[in-house]
């Protein structure tokens, strides 16, 4: 990149708070010297707000307490003034009926926050899986300059000298368990053990998938996702973004010069590369459409099918993400793919990503494999359509059983989640292993907020008879930790009227991956006389955030943005006055 021109202090935003002479900049500096600063420590100096998402409630983020304190320490150095501010957060694990529900609540507050505050850029701490999409999301939107802050994966887990994974053991020791071949101690110890340190799932789920995918997009440093939260190199990467923010902001080096159809074409290709997340799609989408930038699922299935899987990690492969930075971390991982990714785009460095990552060594090749010895041969993630799916339906195929991914069987039909749990283990459900799960009324309206129950479990019975994968299709999302043949987000969803809502018990469903057929065996006349004799859900809320988002939530395949969020428009900077 070109060196940019070193803007002077009076051209800051924060200026307008505290540069001029009127009275209300009078209460801005006189409150700051209440706070107990000098105005040596303010004046003329760039307002870099660090945007934390740091809660007891939230494991993923418990350290963030001390990396804010570490990220102020480099904007000092850099003659900077830090300003921490708090923001919502999407614990994974605790907020019901999911975070999901609340990523586009912390996108809106994000961009609010920016544009409300003195800030002139913004160092974002986050790590859960939602809360990078949701703080990108907000700050594609302001367009300030930004650096985001990673939480990290967690240390390994471990269970009787068995290295457990986030998330993919809980789903395959809990099929043990219900089956029978583990006890109620054997769970409790691997409850105690799967989860050592702070940090994000040091599996390849949503938070290492969308962590990668912001790395690639130039908003993190070099290398930083990837480091494990525990390891020394972590906070030093909070201080190096907290000294390179403040350059950023001299420099005018803002979100809508990072992004571009390459560098988002570069976020998939990552994805598909590391078998990651099917979340991701929906994020990817709703980043890009913030950025102005038509990305649909069309781009993900062409890119599939050029990018092959080069990360052993689970839920796909073997490995976890300790092992990842070890092998080389990202900078080996993005470099390994060579001329798949477009190496001229831009970073938070000022530097190119070919510049950032060029030569960059693997040293565990078992990890991180070559693109001419992949994992796979194909991307992880495939768009699945036809008359069950018209606006698209994702499968994970990396981490699918290769012989169901061409496949018809018999739907067993579950009208809500509540109704699943109801009937799965009735000893006399018609269910045998070559039926195929179906869950409605599970999408974004219909969930609420799309939750992840698209891994639905298997019926108990096929359980004890050996059985760990048979075919489940939803409007639902599932965690990217999750395995299984999978099919997901499949649009319009049921709730208002989308295809899925037509499935009867009995039905024939066909699968067929490789032609990316998702088709519900009825003819188009039963199909009209079902679709006339819907009636839509009675609506879930009347008041409050849940009738905002019921209002204006979109589809999966337009990435659950709000629709009022999801495009260009008016958001002016506030009159001071």
């Amino acid at each position: 990149m070109a060196d940019r021109p070193r803007r002077r202090p009076e051209e800051l935003r924060s200026h307008r708070w505290y540069g001029v002479d009127t009275l209300r900049a009078f209460g801005h500096r006189s409150r700051t010297l209440q706070i107990g600063y000098d105005r040596r420590d303010f004046a003329g100096k760039p307002v870099i707000a660090i945007v934390n998402t740091w809660s007891d409630i939230n494991p993923c983020h418990a350290h963030f307490r001390t990396r804010a304190e570490e990220v102020k320490r480099g904007i000092w150095q850099a003659g900077g003034f830090p300003v921490e501010i708090p923001a919502l957060t999407l614990s994974e694990n605790f907020q019901k009926p999911t975070t999901m529900m609340y990523r586009n609540l912390l996108a809106m507050e994000t961009e609010e926050i920016l544009r409300s505050y003195p800030a002139d850029g913004c160092v974002l701490l986050g790590g859960c899986d939602k809360t990078v999409p949701a703080l990108l999301m907000g700050a594609i939107s302001m367009n300030l300059p930004t650096i985001f802050m990673p939480a990290g994966p967690m240390l390994r887990g471990n269970w009787r000298g068995q290295q457990l994974g986030s998330g993919s053991d809980v789903w395959k020791y809990h099929s043990e368990l219900r089956a029978g071949n583990i006890t109620q101690e054997d769970w409790h110890e691997i409850e105690e053990g799967i989860a050592r340190s702070f940090g994000t799932c040091m599996t390849f789920g949503t938070a290492s998938t969308m962590a990668t995918i912001a790395e690639v997009l130039g908003f993190i440093l070099p290398g930083g996702a990837t480091i494990p939260s525990a390891d020394s190199n972590h906070p030093r990467l909070a201080s190096n973004s907290g000294r390179r923010i403040v350059e950023m902001v001299w420099e005018d080096l803002k979100p809508s010069d990072l992004l571009s159809r390459k560098s988002f074409e570069n976020a998939i290709t990552v994805m598909m590369a590391g078998g990651g997340s099917t979340n991701a799609v929906v994020h990817i989408v709703a980043m890009a459409r913030r950025a102005g930038i038509d990305i649909g699922l069309d781009d993900f299935d062409r890119l599939s099918k050029t990018t092959p899987v080069t990360l052993n990690l689970r839920p796909s492969g073997k490995y976890l993400m300790e092992d990842l930075f070890y092998a080389g971390g990202s900078r080996a991982f993005f470099d390994a793919l060579g001329d798949l990714l477009h190496r001229d785009t831009p970073t938070c460095t000022g530097r190119t990503l070919g510049e950032e990552i060029a030569g960059a060594p693997i040293h565990l090749p078992d990890v991180i494999m070559t693109r001419e010895k992949p994992l796979e041969a194909e991307g992880g993630v495939a768009i699945l359509r036809g008359n069950l799916a018209p606006d698209g339906a994702v499968i994970k195929t990396s981490a699918a059983t290769p012989s169901l991914l061409k496949h018809t069987g018999r739907a067993i039909v579950f009208d809500d989640y509540n109704e699943l749990e109801r009937r799965l283990d009735d000893p006399d459900l018609d269910v045998d292993e070559t039926c195929i799960l179906v869950l409605r009324n599970s999408g974004p309206q219909g969930g609420p907020g799309m939750p992840e129950w698209g891994m639905m479990p298997l019926p108990k019975k096929l359980l004890q008879k050996g059985v760990r994968d048979m075919i489940r299709i939803s409007d639902a999302r599932m965690s990217g930790t999750s395995y299984g043949t999978v099919v997901l987000h499949v649009a319009p969803e049921s709730y208002v009227g989308g295809p899925l809502a037509l499935v009867r018990e009995g039905d024939m469903i066909t699968l067929d991956v490789p032609d990316r057929v998702l088709k519900l065996e009825v003819d188009e006349a039963e199909l009209a006389r079902r679709r006339a004799a819907w009636k839509r859900p009675e609506r879930r809320f009347e008041r409050g955030y849940g009738e905002l988002f019921s209002q204006h939530v979109q589809q999966a395949d337009l990435g659950c943005d709000f629709d009022f969020l999801a495009k260009p428009g008016r958001n002016p900077e506030p009159e001071i006055h």
